[in-house]
């Protein structure tokens, strides 16, 4: 029977028990034992697939991997700790000395650090180019150009790369593209129908959605991904079998909880582009988007996301977080729970100024993860504490 991707990542689940429970068990163990000495030595010398060691393999943590090789269009996958890890894993298995990284500019803080501070440190060389100006990207392309990695919709300025056209580059130039897609989601948009080789999650964020438990994937072309995890099974970034499980029970319920995300986001942010008290609001599925129309046409909404930025500058981005009602104030997004934060002062504090001003974070930018409480509560919480910005 063919089913839809969002069907088949419902349906697919670890094997039952002798119980024959309904919902997937959780197999929370370290190891796995062996029948007898033959059967061991064939899982070790990689014969078979029987599981050996929860670090690398692990029934309930392949359930939550093949539930999103099924929603992203992937081969294969291997889960992480946290995104980061998955972030780091992707670098490392198929970065090397001598080899060059072309990243957009626009990304996560704690990304960036990984590819100014440390990558370098292994001898890999990196250039940032405009996220928004793919002019600038087949320029930067140097004979030792391995991956071209990219966020889209970027953090937190929500500039949308068209996917296609990187995509184009990458096969020409035989490099990997890489892509974070955290902020949108496999249900929003699939990178690898666009010529991705690996896709990352930040699994923390709206897979999981509830704010409970960390973790990170990437999945992607099946020997690309052999590789990352032969680096992680090595290196150890694992992600726990107990936190696998409520990954792939929230997988369950992606597609319509980022239905609801998206709609009370667009309401929100058509709601405020003309407030008085913002200069400049940015939401993929507004015309107003730079990039709107890239936005439509490879995305199936415009996220959970949105960001304006205050007319006030810092103080102003200061007080609208001290006088939040029901908003949280977090470091974390993708929550049931509507959250705000300031990115200049928290997740990008450690960019330069200049770093800042090259991907639109302003002093007075207010970033917002769109919950799934009613929208006009949502709503009537940012005007209030508008008002007295």
């Amino acid at each position: 029977m063919s089913m839809h991707p969002i069907t088949r990542a419902i349906r697919i689940r670890a094997d039952q028990t002798a119980e024959r429970e309904h919902s997937s068990p959780l197999h929370l163990t370290s190891s796995f034992t062996f029948e007898d000495a033959e059967q061991m030595r064939a899982a070790f010398a990689d014969e078979t697939d029987d599981n050996i060691y929860s670090r690398f393999s692990n029934p309930t943590i392949q359930e939550f991997i093949d539930r999103m090789c099924a929603l992203e269009g992937a081969e294969a996958g291997f889960a992480t700790a946290s995104g980061m890890s998955a972030v780091f894993a992707s670098f490392m298995a198929h970065l090397k000395a001598g080899d060059h990284l072309l990243s957009c500019n626009a990304i996560f803080g704690s990304t960036h650090t990984v590819i100014t501070k440390y990558l370098p440190r292994y001898g890999i060389d990196y250039t940032y180019v405009d996220a928004a100006d793919p002019r600038q990207w087949e320029a930067a392309i140097r004979p030792n150009t391995k991956m071209i990695y990219i966020e889209t919709p970027t953090n937190p300025g929500l500039d949308i790369i068209d996917l296609a056209v990187v995509g184009a580059l990458a096969e020409k130039h035989h490099l990997i593209f890489n892509v974070d897609n955290c902020f949108a989601t496999p249900v929003c948009q699939t990178p690898m129908q666009y010529g991705a080789g690996l896709v990352i999650h930040s699994a923390t964020k709206w897979l999981d959605g509830q704010g409970r438990v960390l973790g990170g994937i990437v999945v992607g072309k099946k020997e690309l991904i052999r590789d990352i995890y032969l680096f992680c099974r090595s290196t150890g970034p694992s992600l726990s079998p107990f936190n696998a499980w409520v990954l792939s029970r929230s997988l369950e319920t992606l597609d319509v909880r980022m239905e609801r995300h998206a709609s009370n986001a667009l309401y929100i942010a058509q709601a405020l582009e003309e407030h008085p008290k913002i200069a400049k609001l940015k939401y993929p599925f507004l015309p107003s988007h730079p990039q709107h129309d890239i936005a439509r046409r490879q995305m199936k909404n415009g996220g959970g996301i949105l960001c304006f930025e205050l007319r006030g500058g810092l103080a102003a981005g200061r007080k609208f977080l001290d006088h939040l009602q029901m908003l949280s104030r977090t470091a974390n997004l993708g929550d049931t729970r509507s959250i705000a934060s300031h990115p200049a002062s928290t997740t990008h504090a450690k960019l330069t100024e200049e770093e800042r001003q090259a991907v639109h974070i302003t002093p007075g930018l207010i970033r917002i993860s769109v919950g799934l409480e009613h929208r006009d509560d949502i709503l009537g919480d940012i005007l209030q504490t508008l008002d007295k910005c």
